[in-house]
């Protein structure tokens, strides 16, 4: 079982017992503004989204890492974040992350991508690891350019939300940068 630590922070894989945190996470208009996910009609919607990320973890070559974000604290949940594998030979991945609104601000989903990163790095041997953000989601870009990820470039109108689409800002790192 993986499980990633900081100081404040433990990341354990997605389970199924998680399901009310994450239908709450993902039943949130603030969370679902930048989001193409949706809001899940109910728990059995967020149930069937969730499964094959759980199912996923079996597996011994997993192609995606969904872990739960609490804080040590409290055991409180706050939010999920991944990371997707792609093609072996190019060594790559990428990270999304969704926190509750309450937690925003605290510099959490900073600390937990650290870890995914290291994580991606360190143990999968990944040679880079990409992200992308909503051009207007000002907080993930500010999380993305926190933890020392370049900005490379923006696809226009990839993105669609709820308001239209949107453009969306195309983030990287690589094993050799610093990381922040």
């Amino acid at each position: 079982m993986i499980n990633l630590q900081s100081t404040r922070l433990d990341l354990h894989l997605l389970s199924l017992a998680d399901i009310e945190e994450v239908h709450a996470l993902h039943s949130s208009p603030e969370v679902d503004k930048f989001n193409t996910l949706g809001i899940p009609k109910n728990i059995v919607h967020t149930q069937s989204i969730i499964e094959p990320w759980v199912s996923e973890h079996q597996k011994l070559d997993a192609k995606q890492y969904t872990f739960t974000i609490r804080a040590k604290e409290t055991n409180g949940f706050v939010g999920l974040i991944a990371l997707k594998l792609g093609s072996l030979k190019f060594e790559n991945g990428e990270v999304w992350f969704k926190l509750s609104p309450n937690m925003w601000g605290k510099g959490y989903c900073t600390e937990a991508l650290k870890l995914v990163l290291a994580f991606g790095f360190d143990e999968l041997k990944l040679h880079r690891i990409e992200a992308g953000c909503a051009v207007d989601n000002v907080g993930s870009a500010r999380v993305l350019e926190k933890v020392g990820m370049t900005k490379e470039g923006r696809k226009r109108k990839v993105l669609p939300l709820k308001t239209g689409w949107s453009d969306n800002f195309e983030y990287a790192i690589l094993d050799a940068d610093p990381r922040l």
